[in-house]
Parts: C-alpha cells; sequence; structure tokens
C-alpha cells in the first residue's frame, strides 16, 4: 500500500488519535503505550533508558495540552508529515509537532515524531 493514496480526510482519521495517544503517555511517562505505534525503524532508535531520562527531566515532554491544532501536511516519497500545534500547559509555550507516518507490513505505523 501506499499511504500517498490516502486523501487528508484518510490520514486525519489516522493520524489524530495517534498524535493523541503520544501527547497523553507522553505526559504519563510511558515508554511502553508511547511507543507501540512506532515503526521497527523508529523504535530502534527509541532507547527506553533515554526516553525514560526525557520524560523524567523534560517540562514539555510532561506537559503537553491534549488541545492540539491540526496545521497541515507534507507528502513525500512514502511518508506523509503532518504537523500539529502544540501547547506546553506549564510554560505556555507554542511548539511545532511533527508526526512521519508510513506503511510497515501493511499496517499504518510512526516513522518520526517531533516537537520543536
Amino acid at each position: 500500500m501506499n499511504i500517498l493514496e490516502k486523501t487528508d480526510e484518510e490520514i486525519l482519521a489516522i493520524a489524530n488519535p495517534m498524535w493523541a495517544d503520544l501527547i497523553k503517555y507522553s505526559n504519563e511517562g510511558n515508554y511502553g503505550a508511547f511507543t507501540r505505534n512506532f515503526s521497527s525503524s523508529f523504535i530502534k532508535g527509541a532507547n527506553e533508558v533515554e526516553l525514560g531520562k526525557q520524560f523524567a527531566r523534560s517540562d514539555l515532554a510532561k506537559n503537553l495540552s491534549d488541545n492540539y491544532q491540526y496545521l497541515g501536511m507534507i507528502r513525500r516519497g512514502e511518508y506523509i508529515t503532518v504537523l500539529y500545534k502544540v501547547i506546553n500547559k506549564k510554560n505556555n509555550g507554542e511548539w511545532l509537532g511533527r508526526l512521519v507516518l508510513g506503511y510497515e507490513k501493511e499496517k499504518v505505523r510512526v516513522f518520526g515524531a517531533t516537537l520543536f
């Protein structure tokens, strides 16, 4: 399958629940749930110890508002990048969220997730 063949509405129906889960489990510091939709290549780079340290030390990772705003999509190669505006509840700052989706073994997986 090619994710690029999906409409924006179909992508958002997949991406929004995944993004909501990333916010929820980041706030909770729940590594297992946080990484459950990661692709095998992305999970290899998501070291449990390092993520645990990030969850423990980062006010950003523990204080994300679940009131995010979809900004747009970028379609490139075999992936779609979905962009969100995210609010930090503690610092009231705005961040750019990036969620990269693609197919792995016929299932949509997260190939990248970042806050800038």
